[in-house]
């Protein structure tokens, strides 16, 4: 009796939980076909009718073909810089051996202590490196993306790697592997699951950052997805209806793309997390 009871409140818990999660996207969506009048005067109220206005307002003032191809290029190269970066930097802390046991250490918690650090306060620093370096476009957002998520990355990374056998190394080298073969060919297979998550979590971070695209993005046509809905706000007047539906047209492929990967995304965090 007592087992059924903790499993119904359960259920209840876990039906708000989800009622929670689910409402800002259902509202957002509702607003999205309401005017904005009836946005100000009763923003939770049902729309009087089912208008597509704001859709396609947003899509005569949003080039949305150039605003995916810059976004998707910029994820696309900041993932592959930083995937190279950090598998080889894992592997050295994971699977290689130091002389100074200390130093190993001192190296992998110099990389997660960025954890700690909010990568917005270095909007400035950031902003003047790339003035430095001469960086424009959209590799000015490349690099600071590569570099905010090396210290998450390597967590993910660090953690599986630590929890491979290290037979696989030891039999790999007696069988002739270099250390190339041995990284390559045998133990990249092997971390497939945390490179999907590493991509998901990644692809959808920098799907939706906006104060380095603010910040680093001058002319409109190096913008990306998340500087999208800036163009509905004046100087005087802000275009909520525009704004609401802009979102909601960035937001479904992000829904796509988490509901496709959802099972990668919690067998690399769970594999990740055994070990380190």
């Amino acid at each position: 009796m007592l087992a059924k009871r903790t499993k119904r409140i359960m259920y209840v818990l876990i039906a708000i939980i989800t009622v929670l999660v689910v409402f800002p996207f259902i509202w957002m969506l509702v607003l999205s076909f309401k005017s904005n009048a009836e946005i100000l005067s009763n923003p939770l109220a049902l729309p009087h009718t089912l208008s597509w206005g704001n859709y396609v307002n947003a899509l005569k003032t949003l080039d949305y073909p150039r605003l995916y191809a810059n976004t998707f290029m910029v994820c696309v190269v900041a993932l592959a810089i930083e995937l190279v970066i950090t598998f080889l930097s894992s592997f050295a802390l994971a699977r290689m051996v130091f002389e100074h046991p200390n130093l190993r250490r001192l190296v992998y918690g110099f990389l997660i202590a960025g954890l700690c650090v909010s990568p917005f306060i270095l909007l400035f620093p950031v902003y003047k490196i790339n003035i430095f370096f001469g960086l424009r476009e959209q590799w000015a957002l490349v690099f600071p993306y590569v570099a905010s998520s090396i210290s998450f990355n390597t967590l993910l990374f660090v953690g599986y790697l630590q929890a491979l056998p290290p037979e696989i190394d030891e039999a790999a080298i007696i069988d002739g592997c270099s250390i190339w073969d041995l990284m390559v060919r045998i133990i990249l297979p092997m971390t497939k699951p945390v490179i999907a998550t590493v991509v998901i979590f990644n692809v959808l971070y920098m799907w939706n950052e906006y104060p380095f695209a603010s910040v680093m993005l001058r002319r409109q046509a190096d913008y990306t997805l998340a500087m999208g809905a800036s163009f509905f706000k004046g100087t005087y007047t802000v275009d909520y209806g525009g704004i609401v539906a802009s979102s909601v047209m960035i937001i479904i492929p992000e829904l796509i793309f988490y509901g496709v990967f959802q099972k990668k995304i919690v067998g690399g965090m769970v594999a990740g997390a055994v070990k380190g």
